[in-house]
């Protein structure tokens, strides 16, 4: 069976004309982004962190992606297993470095940092002592912090799996997952808490960790079937892909749309049913003026048009037709944080005026993050050499005659060596 049927004898793509894409991002984003800041410190507080909540959703998905692979040892998806190991690294050094503006920022973000008394402020008083300005800070460091251990040993004994093939390497990757997967569970709620809920602290939610997670693994899964794509297409991953690798991309993608609209739907009907100000206040102000109609794009754009769209089995294998709903999806969640986000500053409507700095800080962050990835994507092999489910991913069942001695060859061998041509391929 092909390992893209819908590609047939695609010529290797060059990427050599994106090569400075990150180069001008990081360029033109530093000088709006500068330019906002001179204008508006606080406006330019915001558009950062609306950029900065996106791409920590895109490593956080990477980081998960990772550890749901080790928990339920799967198979088909270890040749995508590197990337997203890089993703994951994302979150430490580079997104802990990329959130200083924000903490320096904080006073002038979070109402709640200003108040005078906050035992007199029941919502403050009742949230107390996460609510604090010691703790923001300390939770934010524990936060970055598990994100490193996890990422960095992950990545670690996978790249010794790499060298040694030894089963040790698989076994301390499946404890790191196991204990790792509530850590990660934890950070991620305090994370979204702290950073965007926390804008409006009188709000109350117990569904916002799980909302946002189910955001950030649908922009990720969306990523990772272009980047499977490319490196496809550029011949680094051909020789260790099938097809159902991105029947499953595909499938996880459609099931994290149908996922996020539940949650968002549940998260909304609750609070609506149940009529209390303090929860209500924060969807009545995104009922105000261009807001409302945001809000009806999210319903339509993030749910429907995807929904729709990934329905039958056999798009899931169509590249023309993946690329732009994986596209769509970036758009819906970039949309989605704004409407989150946002209306702190502006509840009248979308600040249009302001648009250009939003776009600045995306691409500034977006630039820094992509030399960075793709710094570690060319550094390491682009696939786990000898990862014990690799033959599997790739859909072979018996081992490989060996041609030299008539026997039986181990078949890790001769997909290391397609590894290092992978990786030649890649720079």
């Amino acid at each position: 069976m092909s390992s893209s049927p819908h590609i047939p004898n695609a010529p290797p793509l060059d990427l050599s004309r994106w090569r400075q894409v990150p180069n001008w991002l990081i360029v033109g984003g530093a000088a709006g982004a500068l330019l906002g800041l001179v204008l508006s410190p606080r406006q330019f507080g915001y558009s950062w962190l609306l950029a900065f909540m996106f791409f920590l959703s895109l490593a956080l998905g990477g980081l998960f992606l990772v550890l749901v692979h080790h928990l339920f040892d799967a198979g088909w998806s270890v040749p995508i297993r590197r990337f997203c190991e890089h993703l994951a690294c994302l979150l430490a050094p580079w997104l802990a470095v990329l959130f200083l503006p924000i903490a320096v920022l904080a006073p002038t973000l979070y109402g709640w940092m200003s108040v005078a008394d906050p035992h007199a402020d029941h919502a403050l008083h009742a949230k107390w002592p996460l609510f604090t300005k010691p703790a923001w800070y300390a939770v934010t460091a524990l936060c970055f912090g598990v994100w490193w251990w996890l990422s960095s040993r992950l990545r670690y004994w996978s790249l010794r799996q790499d060298q040694t093939g030894a089963p040790e390497c698989t076994y301390k990757m499946r404890r790191y997952a196991g204990g790792g997967i509530f850590l990660f569970a934890l950070t991620l709620t305090l994370a979204a808490i702290l950073w965007m809920k926390g804008l409006m602290y009188h709000w109350f939610s117990t569904m916002y960790g799980v909302y946002y997670f189910a955001a950030s693994v649908w922009l990720t899964v969306a990523t990772v079937y272009i980047i499977t794509m490319v490196l496809k297409r550029t011949r680094t991953l051909e020789a260790v892909l099938h097809e159902h690798q991105f029947y499953f991309l595909g499938s996880l993608l459609f099931a994290f749309t149908v996922f996020y609209a539940y949650i968002h739907f549940s998260q909304y009907f609750i609070i609506w049913n149940a009529n209390v100000p303090e929860e209500t206040f924060w969807y009545v102000i995104r009922e105000q003026g261009t807001w409302f109609y945001v809000g009806l794009v999210i319903i339509f754009g993030h749910f429907f048009v995807p929904f729709l769209a990934l329905l039958r089995i056999d798009l899931k294998l169509t590249f023309g037709w993946m690329l732009p709903v994986c596209l769509w999806a970036w758009a819906m969640h970039y949309l989605d944080l704004a409407f989150n986000i946002l209306p702190v500053a502006h509840p009248d409507g979308y600040p249009w005026q302001w648009a250009w700095l939003d776009l600045a800080c995306t691409a500034l962050i977006g630039g820094l993050l992509a030399k960075a990835w793709l710094k570690s994507l060319h550094r390491h092999p682009p696939y786990p050499l000898r990862d014990p489910r690799l033959a599997e991913a790739m859909g072979h069942v018996h081992p490989v005659a060996s041609p030299i001695s008539g026997g039986e060859m181990d078949e890790t061998d001769e997909l290391a060596d397609a590894g290092a041509d992978g990786r030649r391929g890649a720079s």
